[in-house]
């Protein structure tokens, strides 16, 4: 039975509470810290003891992971909605699952190897050491998770400071990570954080010399100031994925794949899709089967200004931001705070608009797509290439026209391209593959895995050790 939304803010209440009152050996276990110093001496212990595990006992914390987020889905989501306000409880449910589930191991881990006359030569890939990671707050405790299996599977710990509105949340998952790996004997503090992160304790991580790599999970400014630290550095940043349709597509399948893709988790993931070019005719076929399917379509040019200028907001120096309190929030709550009564039957917003327009320029991370025709598939795809940013991110397309399909692709470049699905399955739900929420567009590695948190090592034997 689900419990009540007062009965979850006091959980929330209680945990943090409960962290902030931990005593030092407590705090060994649990694996949150007082200060960011404390987090990192931690996990460089811990990190001596993983570096020296065979790969099967690494794997067996990992399964007591996977083990312990799947005991605890319906905790992890009603944990993280009722503490950022974003998302909704079945789809963060299906996210932790699918983690749990399907983030490689050790098994993503590979070795070559070279053998002749003059010996044998093996490259294999070795850890880091300790990993500081920067996680955001609307996929928090996912993000957490899928980090420490990939980056302990690789050898490594890590410290995380968390997005500050997902406080609560990401320091629950650290303690249920580390009660997972002593229960089958591994060591404390596999994965690390602070009681209060801030920018300052973010700062005292990017300065540590005890941390080699920095991995970023967030907006623009994270990542740059990750990548600015003269450290290595794996940026996941943003996007503003365009879906384009085109006149041989299945229109049906198009429509649901983009409401689906659109709203899992009210558009939190950076994949899904952010707005919809289309040729012009077929537009009306797919708008129509998108309201057929959880759609609510804005005719009224005044209420389509009402929404834009109550999501996109002036910051302190007058720049255009995104609202943080409309992101992932239900389709249905902005229709009713424009004026429109509506239900949780609306799975999505959808409108007309021009290329130009704020609402389809911007990522938004909410349940509204922005529509814009296009003459032809030429247009649509050069379209889709300019709204994209070229943040190489993520891309999409609904067409039977394989030609179009490779050109498309190679236009936009993106690390994830789907072809004829939502977004989703780029993550291997409803597709194949695994799933990350560390996607580094920005830095070239695209959906991380254990292997990503490596380096390599060459380990040579002269004139001996080939036996052909």
């Amino acid at each position: 039975m689900a419990i009540t939304e007062k009965e979850l803010q006091e959980i929330v209440r209680q945990v943090i509470s409960e962290m902030q009152g931990l005593k030092p050996a407590q705090q060994e276990e649990t694996g949150v810290f007082d200060t960011m110093e404390e987090a990192i001496a931690a996990a460089a212990r811990a990190q001596q003891e993983i570096r020296r595990m065979p790969l099967e006992f690494r794997e067996k914390i990992i399964s007591s992971i996977r083990k312990s987020t799947l005991e605890n889905l319906r905790t992890y989501a009603e944990f993280g909605v009722s503490e950022t306000g974003m998302g909704n409880v079945g789809h963060k449910i299906i996210k932790h699952q699918l983690v749990a589930e399907k983030t490689p191991g050790t098994e993503d881990l590979t070795t070559i190897a070279w053998s002749g006359d003059r010996g044998l030569t093996l490259v294999e890939q070795g850890p880091f050491g300790v990993i500081g990671a920067i996680t955001p707050c609307t996929n928090p405790s996912e993000t957490v998770i899928c980090n420490t299996i990939g980056m302990v599977a690789a050898g490594n710990t890590v410290v995380f400071n968390p997005h500050p509105a997902a406080i609560g949340v990401s320091c629950y998952a650290v303690s249920k990570i580390n009660e997972a790996s002593m229960a089958v004997g591994g060591p404390a503090n596999i994965c690390t954080t602070v009681k209060k992160p801030t920018l300052e304790t973010a700062d005292v991580m990017f300065k540590s010399p005890t941390i080699p790599l920095l991995v970023a999970t967030g907006g623009p400014g994270v990542v740059t100031a990750v990548l600015s630290t003269g450290k290595r550095g794996i940026g996941a940043g943003a996007g503003n994925p365009p879906v384009v349709v085109d006149e041989t597509a299945d229109i049906e399948n198009a429509a649901i794949s983009i409401i689906n893709g659109a709203t899992l988790d009210n558009n939190l993931p950076c994949i899904a899709e952010k707005e919809v070019v289309v040729v012009d005719s077929v537009a009306d076929h797919l708008i129509d089967a998108m309201e057929r399917n959880g759609a609510y379509k804005l005719t009224d040019p005044a209420k389509i200004q009402q929404l834009a200028e109550m999501v996109v907001i002036p910051n302190k120096k007058g720049k255009m931001q995104v609202s943080r309190d409309w992101v992932g929030r239900d389709a249905y709550k902005f229709l009713n705070a424009i004026g429109i009564d509506a239900d949780p039957s609306v799975k999505c917003i959808i409108f007309e608009a021009e290329e130009n327009h704020i609402l389809v320029q911007t990522e938004l991370m909410m349940p509204i797509l922005g529509i814009v025709r296009a003459k032809n598939a030429d247009e649509a795809m050069e379209m889709g290439v300019r709204l994209e940013h070229g943040n190489r991110h993520s891309a999409h397309m609904h067409s039977k026209n394989v030609d179009r399909l490779t050109r498309f692709g190679q236009m936009v470049d993106t690390a994830i391209f789907v072809k004829n699905g939502p977004s989703y399955a780029a993550l291997g739900y409803g597709g194949e593959g695994f799933p990350t929420f560390t996607i580094a567009s920005r830095t070239g590695e695209g959906l991380t895995s254990a292997k990503t948190f490596t380096k390599s090592r060459r380990c040579v034997m002269t004139d001996a050790l080939c036996i052909r």
